[in-house]
């Protein structure tokens, strides 16, 4: 049995969902990256950074953030079809040994991938495996939907294994042994792949605005470092 084989879905079957899920959206989602990269996101990655987007999807963050060096991390075929010239794809399960040498990495950056894990033990090795990987001081930039605030909705999606809040992810995280330097409980809304479409600009607008994110906002955000 090869290692995709143990996991809950197939590299085809990943292709096939994520098409139907987030084709029509691509150029959309694209635009609402460049927004969130250049209003927050940027001030965690510095332009020298070895950056590897784990679970990078169609690659809208790593394509466009600035770093010296880039590396996705998915099953997906179509992340090699998205990613830039300067990006290399690494199509591995991320809960084995990662194709990278030890501290390696200043940063991690992962935007709901956690939830799509099949059990805590590959969410719990994946991060040990990010842990090795960063060098001391690398930070792990982790977003995903929180339980908490999105109860039902959060199972409507079919590769949606693993429940997951802020507060139990930090607790993994600092089981693996990263220090946490910010956790938001409330920071985006929750998913772009329920067809709505706000002007992407509205993204600079909400992101200075915090106040709102405790009534909007349904990810977490967990910022962490390796000591």
């Amino acid at each position: 049995m090869t290692q995709e084989n143990q996991l809950p879905q197939s590299a085809a079957d990943l292709q096939q969902i994520y098409r139907e899920r987030f084709g029509s959206a691509v150029s959309y989602r694209r635009r609402v990256w460049e927004h969130l990269i250049a209003g927050f996101f940027s001030q965690y990655v510095p332009e020298n950074a070895s950056v590897l987007d784990l679970g990078c999807g169609y690659c809208e963050f790593i394509n466009l953030i600035r770093a010296a060096k880039k590396f996705g991390m998915d099953l997906n075929p179509d992340a090699a079809r998205y990613a830039a010239a300067e990006v290399q794809i690494i199509a591995q399960d991320c809960s084995q040994p990662w194709n990278l040498p030890p501290a390696s990495l200043d940063v991690v950056f992962t935007s709901n991938f956690f939830e799509h894990l099949p059990t805590k033990t590959h969410l719990e090795r994946t991060l040990e495996h990010a842990f090795a990987a960063l060098r001391p001081g690398g930070r792990l930039i982790a977003l995903g939907p929180n339980l908490r605030y999105v109860p039902g909705a959060y199972w409507d999606f079919f590769d949606h294994h693993l429940a997951l809040t802020d507060r139990s992810l930090a607790e993994v995280i600092g089981k693996c042994g990263f220090a946490p330097e910010r956790i938001i409980p409330r920071f985006l809304p929750y998913t772009m792949s329920d067809g709505r479409r706000y002007p992407p600009a509205m993204v600079r607008i909400y992101l200075a605005l915090p106040l709102f994110w405790r009534f909007i906002g349904k990810q977490f955000l967990i910022v962490a470092r390796k000591p």
